[in-house]
C-alpha cells in the first residue's frame, strides 16, 4: 500500500473486521475507508458538515456534530472519524456516549485529545475513546 490511502484502508479493514452498523463522522467526500467496511458485510453511514457525493453503495447525510440529530447515530456499534479536527473531539466524544457507541479515532499526526483513550496498532493507530461493553465487541 503506497500513498496515504493506506491509512483509511487499515481502518476500514480493523472496523469491518469487527463491526456491523458503522457511521463516519466528517468524511469530507473520502469513502475510502466506508467501501472497505461495506465489502466486508457491515452497514456504512457518512455524515459531514456539508454534503458530498458518494456512490449507491455508500449512505451519506449532512448533520451539525455540534448540534447532532441522534436518530442519524442511534443503533451504530461504532462511529468513527479520520482525522478529525481536536475541535471536534468534545462533539465525537458526547455522540458517542449518547449512543452507546464505540468512538474510534485516527488522528493527524501524534495529536490525542486528553487520555487518548485506548490505543490500538491496526497498521496504523487508532484511539478507542468510549468503548462498549467488551462482551458486545468481536475482538
Amino acid at each position: 500500500m503506497s500513498g496515504y490511502k493506506h491509512i483509511e484502508e487499515n481502518v476500514g479493514r480493523f472496523i469491518g473486521k469487527r463491526y456491523r452498523r458503522v457511521v463516519e463522522i466528517g468524511y469530507g467526500g473520502n469513502i475510502v475507508a466506508a467501501l472497505m467496511i461495506r465489502s466486508m458485510g457491515a452497514s456504512v453511514l457518512c455524515i459531514d458538515i456539508r454534503p458530498f457525493k458518494t456512490t449507491e453503495q455508500i449512505r451519506s447525510a449532512v448533520d451539525d456534530i455540534s448540534n447532532p440529530d441522534l436518530r442519524l447515530y442511534r443503533g451504530a456499534d461504532c462511529i468513527y472519524a479520520i482525522r478529525p479536527g481536536v475541535e471536534m473531539m468534545p462533539d465525537l466524544l458526547a455522540i458517542a456516549e449518547a449512543t452507546g457507541s464505540d468512538l474510534l479515532v485516527y488522528h493527524l499526526g501524534c495529536e490525542i485529545y486528553e487520555s487518548g483513550g485506548e490505543i490500538i496498532d491496526c497498521g496504523v493507530i487508532l484511539h478507542r475513546y468510549y468503548p462498549l461493553q467488551k462482551e458486545k465487541r468481536v475482538d
